[in-house]
């Protein structure tokens, strides 16, 4: 069984999943290296912030691609965000998520 990988390619800026070893060479961010040096990435703060996490399940998708986003577009506008966020969360934190966003974009 062939391991894989969730990274980011420059195609549309799409969370992809593609076998592990494509993605040797390549630098590859994890939820987990958002942070640095114990302080939290500005978004994951913000999360923190406007209460976004309920069950889980989509957040590390969801964080990952408002990252990418900012990085792209650092003060992007709601339709921007209706446009280039397309992960699902199955509780309904949309809003949330959409506040989240802008203050991450404020930080």
């Amino acid at each position: 069984m062939r391991r894989m990988h969730r990274a980011y390619r420059r195609r549309g800026d799409a969370l992809l999943l593609v076998p592990s070893e494509r993605a040797v060479g390549t630098k590859v961010t994890t939820i987990e290296g958002l942070a640095q040096n114990g302080i939290l990435h500005k978004v994951q703060q913000a999360w923190v912030e406007h209460d976004v996490p309920q069950c889980g399940y989509c957040q590390s998708g969801m964080i990952m691609a408002v990252a990418e986003l900012l990085k792209n577009k650092p003060k992007p506008t709601d339709a921007d965000i209706d446009r280039e966020i397309t992960n699902i969360c199955r509780c309904g934190t949309f809003q949330q998520v959409r506040a989240a966003i802008h203050a991450a974009a404020n930080a």
